[in-house]
């Protein structure tokens, strides 16, 4: 993971070269970037690499005792929670492989921007016999769309970048070579808005999931 402010804008980027698992090193990296990005930044994109955004929870961790495990799980659920709710606004550039935590990484951003390329978002819970926490079912219901909510969320669909915009998974698509440009575009006209009242109404609009969020992660 890398962090470079680039005029202003906060840009995260995920790259550990393979499956940008989410471990728990992953997620105190991503807090502390989050902590440098509220004292200088106007926006945040995070973004991945071409192929790969995120695949996930580090399932290996799962394999390390019931401690870890949850240390993991409830680090994420509060990584995801602090996302929904971050005072500036938060852009995914994706052009690649979102899975399970990469899906909600896209879901707790506030502008999600896809590359038109081939990659696939999916939620695979059911498949790999995993249960949804309420942090998770929160932005399920808030993002993703009535029609495709019991095939994304129950039957573990494999959306590609264009099914996943009328999933609610992305917002839009963009040729390949301009994802970052999109991106950075959208984050400084975004950073134009009086910061008060976008994090005020963000937070605003979003109170009833929120407190279920942070209710689960007591």
């Amino acid at each position: 993971m890398n962090y470079i402010l680039d005029d202003g804008i906060a840009v995260i980027s995920l790259d550990d070269g393979k499956a940008n698992a989410v471990s728990i090193s992953f997620v105190e990296l991503l807090n502390s970037y989050l902590d440098q990005a509220e004292q200088e930044a106007s926006a945040v994109i995070i973004t991945g690499r071409t192929g790969m955004f995120c695949a996930g929870f580090d399932l290996k961790a799962f394999q390390q005792g019931a401690e870890v495990a949850d240390k993991l799980v409830a680090g994420g659920m509060a990584m995801l929670t602090r996302l929904y709710e971050f005072p500036l606004p938060v852009i995914a550039a994706c052009d690649g492989h979102a899975i399970g935590m990469g899906a909600f990484l896209l879901m707790a951003s506030d502008n999600r921007i896809g590359a038109n390329s081939d990659f696939q978002i999916c939620l695979p819970e059911t498949s790999i016999s995993m249960p949804f926490t309420p942090v998770l079912l929160a932005l399920i219901h808030d993002r993703i769309s009535i029609a495709e909510k019991t095939m994304a969320v129950v039957q573990s669909k494999r959306y590609s970048p264009a099914e996943s915009i009328a999933a609610g998974f992305l917002d839009k698509l963009v040729d390949q070579n301009r994802l970052m440009e999109e991106a950075k575009n959208l984050a400084k006209d975004l950073s134009a808005l009086p910061k008060e009242y976008y994090c005020m109404n963000k937070r605003s609009l979003r109170k009833a999931s929120l407190e279920c969020m942070h209710a689960d992660l007591k």
